[in-house]
């Protein structure tokens, strides 16, 4: 993923930081493990869209993973969080560039 045709050509790294809220409640009262998410789940869902075909805006790959995560489970809302920690700027003094967004289930 980038904008330029350097970013895409030589790859980069990527962190990525996944919120979801979701009822736990069933979970955290039987301690059984049926009754709660299924991370692996998720992090496929992860793996599927930074490995998938190449978007130019950090905001773009963010939207994706949220969409996926609200379209695939039953979750109230996502978080996500898209650091890019070799930011490309000629001088750059920045440990990371990052986006933050919430989508909410309508």
């Amino acid at each position: 993923h980038g904008a330029n045709s350097e970013e895409k050509e030589l790859g980069q790294r990527f962190i990525v930081d996944l919120e979801i809220e979701y009822d736990l409640r069933p979970a955290g009262a039987s301690d059984v493990l049926t009754d709660t998410v299924n991370y692996s789940r998720f992090y496929g869902i992860v793996k599927e869209v930074m490995e998938g075909p190449s978007l130019n805006l950090l905001e773009a790959v963010a939207h994706r993973i949220a969409s996926n995560v609200l379209e695939r489970h039953p979750v109230e809302s996502v978080m996500v969080r898209l650091k890019k920690p070799e930011v490309p700027i000629k001088g750059s003094i920045l440990d990371y560039a990052a986006v933050q967004i919430y989508r909410r289930r309508e």
